[in-house]
C-alpha cells in the first residue's frame, strides 16, 4: 500500500505555519495595551475604564463578493469590507469596537491571497482602533474549490449600559436620515453575478462604464463604508440606527422600530448611485426586488426627533432626510417606500 500523508490529502502544514507567522505579525500591529496575549488557545483582552460595561458582539461574512475579488486577484479590500461591516453592526447599538477575530477557509492555501486579505483586515482594524486578536485559517480541500475561499469576521465592542441605543424611544413624527453607501457594500452579489454572467464571462469585469468612470470590477469592489468616525460624536442625538445590509431598507429598518410604527421612506430624497440603475436595467430587475436586495445608496439610517435632525445634518453634511415615522396600520413594524 502506498504511504499516505496530509500533504497528499491536500493539506500543506508548512505553508499554513508560514501563513500564521505573517498573520501574527499583522495582528500585533493592531494591538493596544488592553491585549494581553496572542498565540495561546485563547486571546486575552483586559477591559478598562467603564462603570457598567455592556459587551456587544456580532458575526458576518463577505458573501459572494469574494468571487469578484478572486477573479480579479484583488483580495485586500474584502478584509476591510468585513471589519467595517461588523463595526457598523455593533455601532447600531452604540458600541465602540474592542477586538476582532477572523475565519479564512480555502480549498488550497495561496499565500498571496492570505497576505492580501489579512493586510486589509489589519489596516481596517487600525483605522477604527480595534485589535485583531486572533482567528482561524483552514485549508479544506473537498469543501472549497482550489481557487475559492471564505471570509468571516467576529467582533466584540463595548458601551456604558446607560448609552445603549435600541430604538425604544422612537415615536410617531420622528425623522429618518441616511448616510450614503459606497455602492453595493457586501450584499446582493449573487444577483449581480447572475445579471452580468460573471463566471461565464469574467472579462465583463474589465469593461469601463462611463456612468461611474471605472471598470465594473472596480465598482463592485468598492469598500464597505465604515460609519464609526462619522457617528461616534453624535450618538447622544440618536434614537435608532439601522445598518442597511442584506434585506435592504425594507428588511433592516424594522429591526429598530417599536411595534405599531412604520418608516415612510421617500425614494427620490437621495441620489441612487448609477451602479444600481445599471443592474436594474441590464437584469430587468423589478424595483421592489432592488429595494429588497440592495442598499440602493443608503448605507446607514439614523432615526431621531425633528429637533435633533437639524443638529445632525449640521454635524453630518452628507446626511439626507429620507423619511419619517408614522403609526402603522398593523401591529408589526414595517417600512413603506414610495
Amino acid at each position: 500500500m502506498n504511504k499516505q500523508s496530509y500533504a497528499l490529502a491536500g493539506v500543506n502544514i508548512e505553508m499554513a505555519n508560514k501563513a500564521k507567522k505573517f498573520i501574527a505579525g499583522q495582528a500585533k500591529s493592531t494591538f493596544n495595551t488592553e491585549v494581553l496575549n496572542l498565540g495561546s488557545f485563547g486571546s486575552m483582552f483586559q477591559l478598562r475604564g467603564y462603570n457598567e460595561p455592556v459587551l456587544v458582539s456580532s458575526v458576518d461574512g463577505v458573501g459572494t463578493k469574494l468571487k469578484i475579488a478572486a477573479l480579479l486577484n484583488k483580495n485586500d479590500t474584502v478584509g476591510a469590507d468585513i471589519v467595517n461591516h461588523c463595526v457598523n453592526d455593533i455601532l447600531c447599538c452604540g458600541a465602540k469596537p474592542l477586538f476582532f477575530l477572523d475565519y479564512i477557509a480555502m480549498g488550497a492555501f495561496v499565500p498571496e491571497q492570505i497576505e492580501a486579505i489579512v493586510s486589509g483586515l489589519a489596516k481596517a482594524c487600525k483605522e477604527v482602533g480595534c485589535s485583531l486578536v486572533g482567528g482561524e485559517t483552514a485549508e479544506m480541500p473537498g469543501i472549497y474549490l482550489p481557487e475559492s475561499y471564505d471570509l468571516v469576521g467576529f467582533i466584540v465592542g463595548v458601551l456604558e449600559k446607560d448609552n445603549i441605543i435600541d430604538g425604544s424611544t422612537i415615536t410617531e413624527g420622528d425623522i429618518v436620515l441616511c448616510l450614503p453607501s459606497n455602492g453595493l457594500h457586501t450584499n446582493g452579489y449573487s444577483l449581480v453575478r447572475r445579471v452580468f454572467a460573471v463566471e461565464e464571462n469574467p472579462s465583463c469585469l474589465s469593461e469601463v462604464y462611463p456612468e461611474f468612470g471605472t471598470t465594473l470590477g472596480e465598482e463592485l469592489l468598492q469598500v464597505h463604508r465604515c460609519y464609526l468616525h462619522w457617528l461616534e460624536p453624535v450618538l447622544p442625538l440618536v434614537k435608532g440606527l439601522a445598518h442597511i445590509t442584506g434585506g435592504g431598507l425594507i428588511g433592516n429598518i424594522p429591526r429598530v422600530l417599536p411595534e405599531g410604527l412604520a418608516a415612510h421612506i421617500h425614494k427620490n430624497s437621495w441620489d441612487i448611485p448609477p451602479v444600481f440603475k445599471l443592474i436594474q436595467e441590464k437584469g430587468n430587475v423589478e424595483e421592489a426586488e432592488m429595494y429588497r436586495v440592495f442598499n440602493m445608496g443608503v448605507g446607514m439610517t439614523i432615526i431621531c426627533s425633528s429637533q435633533q435632525a437639524t443638529e445632525l445634518i449640521a454635524a453630518l453634511p452628507q446626511a439626507r432626510i429620507i423619511g419619517e415615522i408614522a403609526k402603522a396600520k398593523k401591529k408589526r413594524a414595517r417600512v413603506i417606500v414610495n
